[in-house]
């Protein structure tokens, strides 16, 4: 029948088109929207000088140009250089919690008003059920450990 509905997965989803880990995009990347404002605020100021006497162009230009460049610097120093992958972040969560782990994931996240990038792993025991369970967060520039929390795992 041709009027049939039918699921199916999205490829982008589709197991059998599995092309490799998946890679974490690193933070450093905010760097070029920064460089971005800073141009465009740039722009801003030098259309205020240029056109000083056209009734469209008032000092709303350098109030722009003003919140722009905030902005450009503040994602230009927010644009961490990550040198901790997620792979790195478990096997530091595992030293961490003092249990050998089974099942554990990574999680990317931001601390700080600057967005320092952190690793925030949850890792279980190996023993089936797990008796234990642990949550660990890695500093994703310098792998240090910046809070764990380990208790048993009430399930």
């Amino acid at each position: 029948m041709s009027d049939e509905i039918r699921d199916e997965l999205p490829d982008d989803l589709n197991p059998a088109g599995f092309v490799g880990a998946y890679m974490f995009p690193d933070n450093s990347r905010r760097r070029w929207p920064g460089v971005i404002y800073l141009v465009v605020a740039a722009i801003c100021v030098a259309i205020r000088l240029g056109f000083a006497d056209s009734p469209i162009v008032n000092d709303g230009w350098y109030l722009a140009a003003g919140i722009l460049a905030f902005a450009g610097i503040f994602s230009i120093t927010s644009g961490w250089r990550m040198s901790v992958d997620e792979k790195e972040a478990l096997v530091k969560a595992q030293q961490a919690v003092g249990f050998a782990v089974g099942h554990a994931s990574a999680q990317q996240v931001w601390r700080g008003f600057r967005s320092r990038p952190t690793w925030r792993v949850l890792c279980y025991s190996a023993e089936e059920p797990p008796k234990d369970r642990g949550l660990v967060l890695v500093d994703a520039l310098d792998g240090s450990i910046v809070e764990q929390l380990v208790e048993a795992n009430p399930d």
